[in-house]
């Protein structure tokens, strides 16, 4: 293959040193095809001024390349390398142009001079062509997705023009307006619902301002990004109003405004809010007579003087206070659930401290999973958990200076797990022959198989007392 100094030398008018610099640059000519992944060429000036001979060739070893056979030798005309020549000719770089090869195969071309020195005069040209086909495929198809959506808006607005039956079957009014915001159709469904707010005339030529009194504030509609969306309230109506921008190529052409009379959701988020109000009054209420009672009963539990007689009341006092706690949680949330585990907390502390002696150190430990309950339910669990916790401080530590009490809460898909255990003297040690021979534990578990559905299990030794209570949140 004959030499680029040989060709220069032969076909070029380019000096020695500038057919150096030329030899130079082809030494980098496969590293650079490599790296951009295109078919590299160096084309250097023929004295005839709108002829370039190709002096280099480079395929690239990461990319499929355009070419099956060397062009090196080959000559470029004016007319079928028109980059090559405005760049040999006047110097400046062409970036992007678009062509195709000589295989036939669309492709871009990037061309930059080549200078003998910093400033010197142009002695070459360096070339890169990409193959194009698969982009140029899909900008066919984004173009041709965006004539189909052209189309489609056209279609639309045909169709919401027509006066068919089609319009009646949707509950939503449709405006259509053009580029100035002023109105253009309006489907029957439309006409009733600004009838209502006082239009009775002709709405065509109404701007959106005048259809809503102004109320859109200075936010254009036309143009807006997305989807425009606006509530306004007009006297006893509310609308709901959602809009969006019809394009004609890249210009706003109008666009099409659903309108929705949202009145009737409106005017029952207020009762729910109102009837919300009044059931947390109440429960604020039952509170309040709860907190009464009970302080009635610690009145009475303060004149007499049997023992027997007050712990009725200490106990009677704790269950009110029990119950008093569900309620004040939900007069304070305003929900119909409550989360038990702040539920059991609160009754651990104050049967801990209305019911220990004052020299005695009781400590409750709480763990588990966040349960959360239906109020009935909670109402029944928050009992069952006051009688346990009653029955470790007062049984368990009787004749002890301190104790501990665990408390876990466990639930595994529907089922319900709590477990109450304390390390004090234990059942037996009590000389009781029936484990359920307590009130409190009787209590317990009628409220656990009658209104639970669940099942009640204990165990007790002389290092404490284990109670397990376990039922369904789908049976109960």
């Amino acid at each position: 293959m004959i030499s680029i100094t040989a060709m220069c030398k032969e076909r070029t008018l380019l000096s020695l040193e500038e057919t150096a610099v030329i030899e130079d640059m082809a030494r980098h000519l496969q590293l650079i095809a490599d790296v951009s992944q295109s078919d590299v060429f160096i084309d250097c000036p023929l004295p005839d001024a709108g002829t370039a001979l190709v002096v280099a060739q480079a395929h690239p070893a990461t990319a499929p390349s355009l070419y099956k056979t060397s062009v090196i030798g080959q000559l470029a005309y004016a007319h079928n390398e028109p980059a090559v020549m405005y760049c040999l000719l006047s110097g400046q770089p062409v970036i992007g142009s678009r062509g195709i090869s000589q295989e036939h195969i669309a492709m871009q071309q990037h061309v930059v001079p080549i200078r003998a020195q910093a400033e010197g005069r142009v002695i070459g040209a360096l070339i890169m062509e990409q193959d194009i086909s698969e982009r140029l495929e899909q900008e066919k198809h984004v173009e041709h997705l965006m004539e189909t959506t052209e189309q489609l808006s056209e279609t639309l607005l045909k169709v919401a023009m027509s006066e068919g039956s089609m319009t009646m079957l949707m509950h939503e009014g449709i405006v259509l307006f053009d580029e100035m915001e002023r109105v253009t159709y309006t489907n029957p469904r439309a006409v009733l619902m600004l009838r209502e707010i006082g239009h009775a005339g002709l709405l065509q030529g109404k701007t959106l301002a005048e259809l809503f009194y102004d109320r859109l504030g200075s936010r254009s509609v036309v143009g807006h990004r997305g989807i425009f969306h606006e509530d306004i309230q007009l006297g006893p109506t509310a609308f709901e109003l959602k809009a969006v921008s019809i394009y004609k190529g890249q210009r706003v052409v109008g666009g099409l405004m659903l309108i929705r009379d949202v009145s009737d959701l409106r005017e029952k988020d207020k009762q729910l809010m109102m009837k919300s109000a009044v059931i947390k009054e109440i429960h604020h209420r039952v509170k309040n007579n709860l907190q009464t009672v009970s302080s009635l009963l610690r009145l009475q539990m303060r004149r007499t003087k049997l023992d027997e007689v007050k712990t009725v009341y200490r106990d009677s006092i704790n269950r009110i206070s029990s119950i008093a706690i569900i309620h004040e949680m939900l007069a304070f949330d305003g929900l119909d659930t409550i989360r038990f585990i702040d539920v059991v907390d609160r009754i651990a502390k104050n049967i801990v401290s209305s019911t220990a002696k004052p020299d005695q150190s009781i400590r409750v430990h709480l763990c588990g999973d966040e349960l959360t309950l239906p109020s009935d339910m909670a109402t029944t669990l928050a009992l069952v958990v006051n009688e346990l916790i009653q029955n470790c401080v007062v049984h368990a530590f009787a004749d002890r200076e301190s104790g501990e009490i665990d408390i876990a809460l466990r639930r595994s898909g529907q089922i319900v797990t709590v477990r109450v255990a304390d390390n004090g003297v234990g059942i037996r040690s009590e000389k009781q022959t029936d484990p359920k021979g307590h009130l409190g534990l009787k209590i317990t578990e009628t409220l656990v198989n009658e209104n639970l559905g669940g099942m009640l299990s204990i165990t007790s030794d002389g290092s404490g007392t284990e109670v397990q209570l376990t039922f369904s949140l789908a049976k109960a």
